[in-house]
């Protein structure tokens, strides 16, 4: 079809906003997340969300991008190197080998935010702890040797993409990828000072919910952008991820009502994460009712699964694993359920509740343990060797000062009293 593809403007600007919305999602992770902490490690949380737009995006056009998308199609297990150094990545050149109606550079530019939010993803997770040297040069190492393989397997027309897996806008390349490397470094860093005996709880609830809304908002683009145009499956991928977002939050209300008696607002905001997560390999496959009930699916069953860390024991701080691991699986195996042809041609083999057979599902369910398996390996290899070399970890006395005053010599909140709230 070479020759068959133009630039369209109206493609080109749903996705200069698709970008511009997935870039703000990021800082509204940090929110998110930095609402969690305690006073003390706020402005921590904040800095490496926020590090990742700078060192990811450079990291992104120099090598990474070649490695996700170079030789497109291939089937392989890793990309080349012809797009190193922005090598062939403007205006004029590459998307018609990618069949594309927008700039070579926007899709560029559009995955790059990709590659930005997802190692920031597992901030979470390993919270009021991660000495911030160390954690620059974990996620420099994760995008090489992690995050740009499972995208070019997927995204990149890889061997899962050759296999017949489906993932519309990253549940085995953002969301089972970050949750499974998220698992790996806590098992490295160890337990929090205190955990579980002490109580942990979040000093700005109101920023984790500002945080929610800036996600959710910006996940129409994560979502609907992957369409990479403004057309018919865009909207149904818009449609779809506030459906699932809204019933994620339903189920996980649902969830600790019937169990603790009351609703509560962080269980309001992680619930709608969780509906979110769940729907992002489903956005642009699935129609009808299907979103409702893959959120509502999400939503219990990842409230559910963050109870597991009480159970075996690992210290997964704000929920990472619970939440983006258990939600990116859900997404990906119920769209083994769900995925109809007549939603996107691009289904090629239909779900079992829409006159398909298992084909589907035991890719989905491939895909999904490939990744998982790959990344929990390679990021636990990464932090080890990095723990080997000049530690991972902060001091006790660091973690009991806070990442804030001992990473970064600064302090979030100042009430005329130096100090005061250095220890909260």
């Amino acid at each position: 079809m070479k020759g068959c593809f133009v630039i369209d403007s109206g493609d080109t600007a749903w996705m200069l906003i698709s970008t511009g919305l997935v870039l703000f999602m990021t800082p509204g992770l940090a929110f998110f997340y930095g609402g969690m902490v305690r006073a003390k490690n706020v402005l921590g949380m904040l800095m490496q969300n926020f590090f990742a737009m700078g060192l990811m995006a450079i990291l992104w056009v120099t090598i990474a991008f070649s490695l996700a998308f170079g030789n497109f199609g291939d089937g392989g297990f890793i990309g080349n190197f012809d797009f190193a150094w922005m090598h062939n990545i403007n205006a004029t050149t590459g998307s018609e080998a990618f069949a594309l109606t927008i700039p070579f550079v926007l899709f560029c530019a559009y995955q790059m935010t990709f590659a930005v939010i997802t190692p920031a993803l597992i901030t979470g997770a390993t919270a009021d702890r991660f000495k911030f040297k160390a954690y620059a040069i974990f996620i420099a190492i994760w995008l090489v040797l992690v995050y740009a393989p499972v995208a070019h397997w997927v995204f990149g027309g890889g061997w899962l993409a050759k296999l017949g897996a489906l993932d519309f806008a990253g549940g085995a390349v953002v969301h089972i990828n970050a949750g499974a490397a998220a698992l790996a470094v806590i098992l490295v860093l160890g337990k929090r000072k205190g955990w579980p005996r002490e109580g942990m709880h979040p000093h700005n609830l109101p920023f984790t919910l500002l945080g929610t809304g800036i996600l959710w908002f910006g996940w129409f683009g994560f979502n609907a952008g992957s369409a990479l145009g403004a057309n018919g499956i865009a909207a149904t991928a818009l449609m779809n991820t506030f459906l699932a977002a809204s019933a994620g939050m339903i189920g996980w209300l649902l969830f600790e009502r019937i169990k603790d008696g009351k609703p509560t607002t962080l269980g309001a905001a992680s619930g709608a994460v969780a509906g979110l997560v769940a729907i992002t390999p489903c956005a642009g496959y699935v129609g009808g009712m299907a979103p409702i009930l893959i959120g509502l699916a999400a939503g219990v069953l990842c409230v559910f699964a963050i109870q597991l860390k009480f159970k075996f024991g690992y210290d997964d701080s704000l929920d990472v694993v619970g939440v983006h691991l258990v939600g990116g699986l859900v997404g990906a195996l119920l769209l083994g359920f769900f995925a109809d042809a007549t939603i996107n041609p691009a289904v090629k083999n239909k779900g079992l509740f829409v006159g398909g057979d298992a084909k589907l599902l035991w890719y989905q369910f491939v895909a999904s343990g490939v990744t998982l398996v790959f990344s929990f390996t390679v990021s636990f290899i990464i932090a080890k060797v990095i723990d080997k070399c000049m530690g991972i970890r902060v001091s006790e006395e660091d973690e009991f000062e806070g990442l804030d005053l001992s990473q970064h010599a600064e302090s979030a909140y100042s009430f005329g009293n130096t100090g005061s709230m250095d220890r909260i």
